[in-house]
């Protein structure tokens, strides 16, 4: 008897092992803007229409941050990211499954 065999007979035979999801987020729709206003010239990307708790907008805020490799924050439901990311906060929120809406 092989070690095998002994780590086989402490899970019982109908055990299914748990995955975890994808995501804690729900599947949404988010609408990504460049916005220069009130910035002295500096461009910034807004990504609106997040709908969950404050901790859940600042880890996505931290995911998009990190995926783009800028600086930004996340207050009231919008992410900002400093600079022009459109597409790349478009292409990694779709890569997650949710539904975006760029404006170029």
């Amino acid at each position: 008897m092989d070690w095998k065999d002994k780590l086989s007979e402490l899970l019982p035979a109908d055990y299914v092992s748990e995955t975890e999801p994808e995501s804690d987020f729900k599947k949404q729709s988010f609408e990504i803007k460049l916005d220069k206003k009130g910035r002295c010239g500096k461009q910034a990307t807004i990504i609106y229409g997040f709908e969950g708790s404050d901790e859940e907008l600042k880890q996505l805020a931290a995911d998009l941050k990190k995926a783009c490799g800028a600086g930004g924050s996340a207050r009231g439901g919008e992410i900002l990211v400093q600079g022009d990311f459109r597409k790349k906060c478009a292409d990694y929120l779709e890569a997650m499954g949710h539904k975006v809406k760029c404006f170029m």
